[in-house]
This record gives C-alpha cells, structure tokens and sequence, in this order.
C-alpha cells in the first residue's frame, strides 16, 4: 500500500513539475512527510534525485519548441549552483537536527504558503510580457545571477525543493521573461541544481544522520522516479497547448492543504523526535 501512494505521489510531482515548471519537492516532501512520517532529511535527498530525472524530459520538450533562452539561463545558473551548496550545508547546521527538524519542516510549511500567494497573484494579474520581443534574450547578467539564480539556489539546497517556484515567477518580473519561456529556462537551472544538491544531500546522510542510511534514499527515489518521468513528460507537453489558469487554482489548493499539514506536522516533532525506523520506507520488489 505504501509503495502504491509513494508511485502515486511521484506521478502527480511530475505532472505539475513539467505542467508548471515548479519542480516536483513541493509535491513529494509534504506528500512522503503525510504518507511515511517526518523524516525532512530524507525526503530532501530523495527529492533531489527524482527532481532531475523530473526536469531532463520536460527540458527535452522544451527545447523541442525552441522555448528556452539559452542567454537567460547562462547568467543564472553560476549563481544557482554555487548557492545551492550553501543551502544545502545550511540544512545540515544542528538548529535542524533531532528535534531541530521541526524548524525545517515549519520552515517548509511557511515556504509553500508564500507560493500559493504567488500562485493567487498570478491567476489575476496579466501577463508580464516583454516590451521589446529581443529585450528577454539580453539578460543583465547581475539581475539574473543576484535576484534569480542566487536565491533560487539557497532555498533549493535549503529545502530541498526545485527552485522553480521562485525562478518562474521572478524572471517574469525582473527580466520580463514570458510564462512559457520562464518555465523552460526554469528547468534548464534546475536540472543542474538538482544534480549538485542530489549528490551533497545524500552524501550528508552518510556522514551526518546516524539515524538514516542512504538505501532509503535510493529505495524511495527509485520508486518515485518512474511515474515521475511519465507525469513530467505529459506535463511539459501540457504547458504549450493548455490554458494556465484552472490549473493554478487547483495547485494554490493543495499548496495551502499542504501548507497547513506541515505546520501541524512540526509542532508535534519535539514529542516524537521526528524519526522512524528505515523498515516503514516502502518496499519496491
């Protein structure tokens, strides 16, 4: 049964990954933290996995219809990269270990209710789109790399979330970058960030977290990676042919349940030291 909704969880990551170039975390993490308990550790590096697996045939899609600037995503993702790493060490400080981890988890609950406002603003408000067609191909080099790609990093090591939530949305508004185009360039930096933060997250459960093994990680990635390949592909190709808006209003819903699940979920941590033993990760044979 737990298997079941973990194939679920990854299909619907997927979908709205390569629907909305948000990347798949904001899915997973609550969805695993619902299904399987409070583990953020965990999750955060099993996430990172299946994000670039999420993000590889949705960029393919992309690329197909010419929907990426090449120029854009260059001058975000040093930036992107390099604050992901801190992002990551951050999240291993001691304020979120053991019972610590109810910050993270809050942390997290606090961050998908910022989205959903983002998501509510975007319903109603028109489309950013361009003055000049060619002023998006000509990014500031600074703008991109200060105010997208260096806090799309930190909150994506942080997280351990895509960063698309707040790639989209904010080259829209700082480089009037249109939706579709914003989405693809989104995936592009993510598909970067999610291959470093994959590689730091589920090294710190080796050497950081006495209390989870890296076999988890895999187990629970392994297992979400297939449907959310098939989600993010059927997602991706969705983006170019679909209207935007029904679907945000369904994913500003499952942000705020979400939203609201997390917050509960961290206050009941301090009790129950947040951990459970590796047997309740799902088996996939």
């Amino acid at each position: 049964m737990d298997t079941l909704i973990v194939l679920i969880i990854g299909l619907a990551a997927g979908l709205l990954g390569g629907l909305l170039g948000i990347g798949g975390s904001v899915v997973m993490i609550p969805a695993l933290t619902e299904a399987l308990g409070p583990r953020p550790h965990l999750y955060q590096a099993a996430a990172m996995i299946v994000n670039f697996f999420v993000v590889a045939p949705a960029l393919i899609q992309h690329a197909r219809v010419k929907a990426i600037i090449f120029p854009v995503v260059r001058s975000m993702a040093p930036a992107a990269g390099i604050c992901v790493l801190l992002g990551v060490w951050t999240s291993e400080l001691s304020m979120f270990q053991g019972s610590g981890q109810a910050t993270l988890i809050l942390l997290f609950g606090v961050f998908l209710l910022w989205v959903a406002g983002r998501q509510i603003l975007a319903v109603w408000s028109p489309p950013l789109n361009p003055i000049d067609p060619e002023a998006s191909s000509k990014p500031s080099s600074w703008r991109s790399a200060l105010l997208i790609g260096a806090p799309m990093g930190f909150i994506a090591g942080l997280l351990g979330v895509g960063g698309g939530v707040i790639c989209v949305p904010f080259q829209m508004r700082f480089l009037k970058v249109p939706l579709r185009q914003a989405i693809a360039n989104s995936a592009a930096t993510i598909l970067l960030l999610s291959l470093i933060g994959a590689i730091l997250k589920n090294s710190a459960l080796v050497t950081g977290h006495l209390d989870l093994d890296l076999s988890d990680s895999l187990k629970i990635a392994g297992t979400l990676v297939p449907p959310a390949i098939i989600g993010s592909m059927l997602g991706s190709r969705l983006t170019h042919v679909l209207p935007i808006k029904v679907l945000r209003i369904a994913l500003v819903l499952l942000l705020l349940t979400a939203a609201a699940r997390m917050i509960v979920i961290s206050r009941t941590i301090p009790m129950t030291q947040s951990t459970q033993p590796s047997s309740d990760v799902p088996e996939t044979n």
